[in-house]
């Protein structure tokens, strides 16, 4: 996963300030959940909870970036554009949701009962992040190849206006 964003970024970064920023999140996002996987996978106990918690944050602001700011700026009106929304946006949401239930099984707590399944949970989270980040890697190549930069950093600047 973060050799493709290594090349998104090179294909793609530069750009955008929203889009850049959203990709380094994805970055981090990223070393954190190897951490994760990586502590658990190293020890016999499981990692202690606030970096569960510091992970758990980091998601949902990346959730939240995704959906609020980044993909109404990607995904134009044209005829193209509308029918990507259509078959993305529900796949995108059912990602959402896995990731909202990992967030509330874990982010406050790992109790004795819920511990047992944070390796498979956090495995199956890893699983539906990586068909997320292909998802949302179609609405960015999208908006580049179909309008171009400039495209983008005007909706960015109308946006912000």
């Amino acid at each position: 996963m973060l050799d493709k964003l290594e090349q998104l970024q090179d294909q793609w970064g530069g750009h955008s300030t929203i889009v850049d920023s959203w990709l380094n999140a994805r970055q981090q996002l990223l070393i954190h959940y190897c951490q994760l996987a990586g502590l658990n996978k190293t020890s016999v106990s499981l990692p202690e909870q606030q970096q569960v918690s510091e992970f758990c944050n980091m998601l949902m602001d990346y959730l939240s970036a995704g959906h609020f700011e980044v993909y109404e700026l990607l995904v134009s009106d044209d005829d193209e554009g509308l029918g990507l929304k259509q078959r993305v946006y529900p796949l995108l949401s059912a990602t959402t949701d896995s990731a909202l239930k990992f967030n509330d099984d874990f982010a406050t707590e790992l109790s004795a009962v819920n511990s047992r399944r944070f390796d498979r949970e956090l495995a199956a989270l890893g699983e539906v992040l990586e068909d997320r980040f292909t998802l949302e890697d179609k609405l960015i190549q999208h908006m580049f190849e179909a309008h171009g930069p400039k495209h983008i950093q005007r909706a960015q600047q109308a946006k912000s206006d």
